[in-house]
């Protein structure tokens, strides 16, 4: 087990530091292969849809042919919206219907976020703290505590338990980003230059990515 900074609710240093399990915070990745793959997926599978472009069919007008079939000496033509012609529809354009996700077994996103914490914590990027107070939601409240603990540039805050208030108090901030801690993915945590997490938080991390793998 190893220790990290660890801050009270009120961002002085805590006496005792919190400990890391070496099985969650401690996996050196073979390669980066599989948190590459964690991370495109992440993206991938929220990926909006909305290009599309309109077929032969779907482009107005062209219903009448160009020129006559034979005794022009130019190539024979069916209609002005062919792809090839400008103005003309699309080949082989989106539609709208691609399917963009992209799947990873659990056992590979479980992995590939022991890897991606792991990265952090040896980075010396990972700090814990007693809870994360938001009683008026106030976001000066968050930049103080944050400024007071020396998390610095893009913030990710995990907490046990991610409600109104916690939104409230990080949803305008531009580099700080609050999840609950059950939706830790590969993307944030890679994105993150401090990860921030609630000792309740930490918990649950360790819970679901140690505890479960070990069976």
């Amino acid at each position: 087990m190893a220790s990290t900074p660890t801050f009270t609710k009120a961002g002085t240093k805590a006496t005792t530091p919190a400990k890391l399990s070496k099985t969650v915070f401690d996996v050196a990745p073979e390669n980066h292969t599989l948190l590459k793959e964690a991370y495109v997926a992440y993206m991938a599978n929220g990926r909006d849809n909305f290009a599309q472009t309109k077929t032969r069919g779907l482009v107005s007008g062209g219903g009448r042919k160009p020129w006559k079939q034979k005794g022009t000496g130019r190539a024979r033509f069916g209609s002005s919206r062919n792809p090839i012609w400008r103005g003309g529809g699309i080949a082989f354009g989106p539609t709208g219907e691609e399917n963009y996700s992209k799947k990873l077994n659990t056992k590979a996103k479980r992995l590939a976020l022991r890897q991606a914490l792991s990265l952090k914590a040896k980075a010396g990027q990972i700090t814990i703290i007693e809870t994360f107070e938001c009683k008026d939601g106030k976001v000066s409240q968050t930049v103080k505590f944050l400024d007071k603990i020396g998390a610095k540039g893009t913030v990710l805050i995990a907490v046990s338990q991610k409600d109104a208030l916690v939104e409230r108090a990080t949803r305008n901030l531009p580099n700080v980003k609050a999840v609950d801690a059950r939706y830790l993915n590969v993307y944030d945590i890679l994105n993150a230059d401090t990860v921030v997490i609630s000792k309740k938080g930490l918990d649950i991390v360790t819970e679901w990515l140690d505890a479960k793998e070990a069976k």
